[in-house]
């Protein structure tokens, strides 16, 4: 009799379980999307000592909750950087990019504190030395500052490049030789 009971036992509390579990009708879920900004232009040329280029593609975007409008990913400004070396004997190693956003005023636009400084690293294989006539192109996708979103806000960004030039010199060795036979 005891093993009968522990079975019904053992049956209820699963049907309970069950039943206990069951979903109710789900909440609808927020659609979210993504708020694209035109930056214009889209494209800018740039020269930096003996690099030339261009910033392509530009603009900036920020996730939302439809309807609502609350940010639900910060906005990002994205790109693609070209960088070319000019030069004719130097080789350039490229360190990092930093970009200010610079207001009415010329007055660099901060970033909310819980976000990250906008910094291009060039740390890729193959991506960080240029030699003479070489380019390469890097991707970007940076921390934008909401102040900047406001109309009239934003003037310019400035992009800060540091790199380190070096003598690039290709010179031919002579040296004497004669064959014998083996001694």
């Amino acid at each position: 009799m005891s093993r009968w009971t522990g079975v019904t036992g053992l049956a209820a509390a699963v049907a309970v379980m069950s039943l206990g579990c069951a979903q109710g009708p789900s909440a609808p879920t927020a659609t979210i999307e993504d708020k694209t900004y035109a930056v214009t232009p889209a494209s800018v040329t740039v020269t930096a000592g003996i690099l030339t280029g261009e910033v392509t593609e530009m603009k900036v975007t920020e996730r939302v909750e439809a309807g609502s409008d609350r940010i639900v990913t910060p906005a990002k400004l994205s790109g693609m950087l070209r960088l070319k070396n000019t030069s004719a004997n130097q080789t350039v190693r490229l360190v990092a990019g930093r970009i200010l956003y610079i207001d009415a005023r010329g007055r660099p636009i901060k970033l909310e504190e819980s976000r990250t400084e906008p910094i291009v690293k060039f740390s890729t294989y193959n991506n960080e030395r240029l030699d003479p006539g070489q380019d390469t192109k890097q991707s970007v996708d940076l921390d934008f500052p909401a102040e900047a979103l406001k109309a009239t806000k934003l003037k310019e960004i400035r992009l800060e490049l540091a790199y380190i030039p070096s003598p690039y010199q290709e010179q031919t060795v002579n040296f004497i030789v004669s064959i014998g036979e083996g001694q």
